[in-house]
């Protein structure tokens, strides 16, 4: 599982957090999961009112990993999901994007999350959508554009899943990678500390 488990995070949390997240998690359940369906009137479940708070509830260091079992309780329909994540505030879609292989969406639904937060400059975000979701189904054109934007971002290729695999032989990446480099020593910038790596992994054989 990515993150903690629910008792470990109840151990985690003060008495007053910890009671609410109890409730929360009592509430979450697939039953309760999916709430309304598109156009269909009807209460939102009370999991995902909490889902939305527990921030405010729980800390904002605690948040993530209480939202993430949340998920994982009441394992949301695709719909239910797309929806957390486009109504969300920045927390909550980091929440939904990692929890992407726990909860294994159709690709139609999960990877519209991941390209719509790869369209982003926010690094938290971009290194939720790199975990394992992306690297088993995000088409190869998307994947080696990302592994650039953690470059040009200088976000650590750490957060790439799979990326040893992926990257390994990749001759598409490595001439990508390539121009790139050439690009900001032309411009007199320095090269990202991680650039160098991932290229030479493109210069391996294929396993």
């Amino acid at each position: 599982m990515t993150g903690p488990g629910p008792e470990q995070v109840s151990a985690r949390l003060g008495a007053t957090a910890r009671s609410w997240f109890h409730r929360a998690l009592a509430e979450a359940s697939p039953a309760t999961g999916t709430g309304p369906g598109p156009g269909t009137p009807g209460p939102t479940p009370a999991w995902q009112h909490r889902f939305a708070s527990a921030g405010r509830a729980c800390g904002a260091e605690f948040a993530l990993d209480v939202r993430l079992a949340l998920l994982v309780r009441a394992r949301p329909s695709p719909a239910t999901l797309a929806r957390l994540y486009r109504h969300g505030a920045r927390g909550e879609r980091q929440a939904v994007l990692t929890a992407l292989p726990l909860l294994a969406p159709p690709p139609d639904t999960g990877l519209l999350l991941v390209e719509d937060a790869l369209r982003t400059n926010d690094t938290d975000l971009l290194a939720a959508a790199l975990g394992e979701y992306a690297a088993a189904h995000l088409a190869p054109h998307l994947w080696r554009h990302a592994v650039l934007k953690c470059l040009f971002h200088e976000t650590p290729v750490t957060v790439v899943a799979g990326l040893r695999q992926r990257a390994r032989g990749d001759s598409e990446l490595g001439r990508m990678l390539s121009a790139y480099a050439e690009e900001r020593v032309a411009a007199g910038r320095p090269l990202p500390p991680d650039l160098t790596f991932v290229l030479a992994l493109t210069l391996l054989p294929k396993e």
